[in-house]
């Protein structure tokens, strides 16, 4: 309180902060970040205590790649270690033009716009397709799966334009909402190809069979399939054989391909667009030279070496198979995404801890992130992670 014995606007809100901050530690939700220092691919040091790391969406192995790491050195020294300024206006490198051509030619797409992150990726895709409302007559209508990206649904909303969401998976519920679709109006169906807290796989094939039947847009984040899936890890729509069912897809570099960034891949002309319309790329600095250069070195080692994706696809089938045996519910598949349901937040917490104990270390993961009563521990695999290591994990969880 100020001297003269009002609040100040900082107090009213530290004091409100405050309190909201103490409900969420009582109700196991506070959210904290843990310092660490990284030591490779799979293992990291906090505290002086070594820990394997099964938290990472490093699936590849490739933050720490030989190959990757040459690339940033040498971009650095040609390109400084920023790019000073928007892609608009002198942000844009050779380093980028040469990995956007990179990223399609991966994806199967006609172009790519490279942008800072995934999560911006998104909006830059939303908001281009809302600037069709000045142009198209009968307005768009976004339809969402439940389970999509916090990125998507928040690109959505913030667009200010009309928008469902369909149960996860429900493709029932999306025919009913196709069918009931003003007349005139753009459907927009947006989706995940590997789901990044459940590691489950949409149903691409019936989303191709309502694709004949409806008129639709398909935006399809393959964040989480990219690298993993698909020859030369082209992703999941790729490997199923539907790499031209989704109209833009939005891949992430961070994950993977083990760099950072976010891509929007789909025609020439749609990326045109995202350069004139995308407020996310138009008015955001473009990500460093290097970071480009890096990312293209990454789908090189993709594609030069397929045994990693093997081996992480490998690893998923074993974990998933040795805890069923054991009696616990695990999603099927072999995406490197393993959710471990514990229901409270209590409970996840507590598992975490354990692990912790164990120096294994996997992050709870909790409301408002996932829904009531089904947080979480997320284990993540890397084809780095020793067939040990894992055989310690899958001992661990069985305990829990």
């Amino acid at each position: 309180m100020s001297q003269s014995g009002k609040w100040t606007g900082g107090e009213w809100l530290n004091d409100l902060f405050e309190q909201e901050l103490s409900r969420r530690g009582a109700e196991h939700q506070l959210r904290k970040r843990i310092p660490l220092t990284t030591i490779d691919s799979v293992h990291v040091e906090i505290d002086g205590r070594r820990y394997v790391n099964f938290a990472s969406n490093d699936y590849l192995g490739l933050s720490h790649h030989p190959a990757v790491i040459r690339a940033v050195q040498e971009a650095l020294a040609k390109y400084g270690a920023g790019s000073g300024a928007s892609a608009l206006v002198s942000g844009f490198t050779e380093a980028h033009r040469s990995a956007e051509e990179a990223i399609a030619r991966w994806k199967g797409s006609e172009a790519a716009v490279l942008l800072p992150s995934g999560y911006q990726a998104a909006h830059a895709i939303v908001q281009t397709i809302a600037a069709t409302d000045e142009l198209h007559q009968g307005g768009v209508r976004f339809l969402l799966d439940k389970l999509c990206h916090a990125s998507l649904v928040d690109a959505v909303r913030g667009s200010g334009r009309v928008f469902r969401v369909f149960p996860h998976n429900n493709l029932e519920k999306l025919e009913r909402l196709l069918g009931d679709a003003l007349e005139g109006q753009l459907q927009i169906v947006v989706t995940e190809s590997i789901f990044s807290m459940d590691g489950e796989a949409a149903d691409l094939e019936g989303i191709g069979k309502l694709k004949q039947r409806y008129p639709f847009l398909l935006v399809l984040d393959e964040a989480h399939g990219s690298g993993v899936y698909g020859r030369d890890g082209a992703g999941y729509a790729a490997e199923k054989g539907f790499a031209d069912l989704a109209d833009v897809s939005l891949v992430t570099l961070s994950k993977a391909a083990g760099v950072a960034g976010g891509a929007v891949c789909g025609t020439r002309i749609f990326c045109d667009g995202v350069v004139n319309w995308g407020r996310a790329y138009v008015y955001s600095t473009a990500i460093p030279a290097a970071v480009a250069s890096a990312i293209e070195a990454a789908i090189g080692v993709m594609k030069a070496e397929p045994q990693r994706q093997e081996r992480v696809r490998e690893l998923a089938r074993r974990v998933r198979e040795e805890l069923k045996s054991g009696g616990q519910k695990i999603s099927e598949g072999d995406s490197p995404i393993i959710p471990v349901i514990l229901g409270s937040e209590k409970r996840a917490m507590e598992a975490a801890n354990s692990l912790r104990e164990k120096q294994i270390l996997a992050i709870a993961i909790r409301p408002p992130t996932v829904a009531r009563e089904t947080s979480r521990l997320r284990i993540t695999l890397s084809c780095d992670h020793s067939d040990e290591e894992i055989d310690r994990l899958i001992k661990a969880l069985r305990g829990i």
